[in-house]
């Protein structure tokens, strides 16, 4: 990154990004997130600490551990995926994009994971051109 931000520009960046992200670290604990109070996939604040495995439905368990698994073995830096889930206003299905992003030092050194997860429905509707201030 160049330059550098005060913490509270930075935190208030990282809760105004459009996407809401989890970050675990290089033993896979969870130790962040944003977008506390409207998340898509919610959890309480006790999963700070926990071990990622402890957070997700054990029909995927076994890829996010593959994932993570590359990920250490810098055999991959993403995982990129998609679901439709009931997120409209009457239920109805929303695609949900998922993406897994390797944090590395500069040296490659692996520090964990990012996850991001943003609805996209919005996003696939668009059409043609809206140009700025229009």
């Amino acid at each position: 990154m160049i330059g550098t931000l005060p913490g509270e520009v930075l935190e208030a960046l990282l809760e105004t990004l459009p996407v809401e992200f989890s970050i675990v670290d290089a033993e896979d604990k969870v130790v962040a997130w944003n977008r506390h109070a409207t998340r898509i996939f919610k959890r309480p604040e006790s999963v700070i600490g926990r071990n990622v495995r402890d957070c997700h439905p054990k029909k995927s368990l076994d890829k996010v551990e593959t994932i993570l698994r590359e990920m250490k073995a810098g055999e991959r830096d993403k995982a990129r995926f998609w679901i439709d889930l009931p997120l409209g206003p009457n239920g109805e299905k929303q695609k949900v994009l998922i993406e897994y992003y390797a944090l590395r030092t500069p040296a490659g050194e692996y520090l964990g994971c990012l996850e991001c997860s943003q609805n996209i429905g919005e996003l696939q509707a668009l059409s043609g051109e809206k140009r700025l201030l229009d």
